[in-house]
């Protein structure tokens, strides 16, 4: 794929998956994900050339101007989409692969000081929440999907969705029919018991209350005959 058809790969990413965005050149002018691609294409050429100082100087440019750090020496394959993007972070040795969605706040970050593969692979189609942390070597696979605030340590495995910290599978999704097969959660299903006994014990309160009101009424009836009796 040619360099010309690539960004045009990314404007339409953008236009394909943000409801706000409705012409090419509202992408290029006010897209911070789409201008922080473009730079680092850049800076990615000359440190894969071995420049020095260079690279880093755009990387630190493209952070000034767009809120978005990408290293360098990190790859990104075709159709990426940085929505918003302010606050994104991408480290050295991450990969990123085909047509991923990252949002605002997203951390692709490293867990070693070593020279070595330390920070996470994202297969094809990977979508990243609000603010979440993938963190050391770990591989998303592809139409994975990983919630806000998520932090996620371990490898998930394709089509999964991932929520909590520390992030664990809650989910199976095929995108083809838009099915979901939820995973059994016991710590919900704790809560969910636990809110239906609270609900329960409302209900028997509040009836006890009703039966005491019934019986002061017909004792203050029965004192009020009595007394006009006598």
């Amino acid at each position: 794929m040619s360099l010309i058809q690539s960004i045009r790969r990314d404007i339409k990413a953008a236009l394909d998956r943000d409801p706000a965005a409705n012409s090419a050149v509202s992408v290029i002018l006010t897209y911070p994900g789409f201008q922080a691609r473009q730079l680092h294409r850049l800076a990615y050429t000359l440190h894969r050339a071995g420049v020095p100082f260079l690279p880093g100087l755009i990387g630190y440019c493209n952070r000034f101007l767009t809120g978005i750090e990408i290293h360098p020496g990190a790859t990104i394959g075709e159709g990426l989409f940085i929505d918003h993007g302010m606050g994104v972070v991408i480290g050295e040795t991450a990969v990123i692969g085909d047509d991923c969605h990252l949002t605002q706040g997203v951390t692709l970050g490293g867990t070693s000081t070593r020279h070595e593969k330390r920070h996470p692979t994202l297969r094809d189609n990977v979508f990243v929440g609000v603010g979440a942390k993938i963190i050391g070597a770990v591989t998303i696979g592809e139409h994975a999907r990983i919630g806000a605030g998520s932090v996620v340590v371990t490898s998930v495995p394709e089509y999964a969705t991932v929520v909590g910290v520390p992030g664990r599978v809650i989910a199976y999704h095929d995108p083809g029919n838009e099915t979901t097969v939820r995973l059994p959660d016991p710590e919900w299903d704790r809560i969910e018991d636990i809110s239906q006994r609270l609900e329960a014990l409302r209900d028997q309160v509040a009836a006890l209350e009703a039966e005491l009101a019934e019986h002061g009424r017909a004792a203050a009836a029965a004192a009020h005959r009595r007394t006009t009796a006598n």
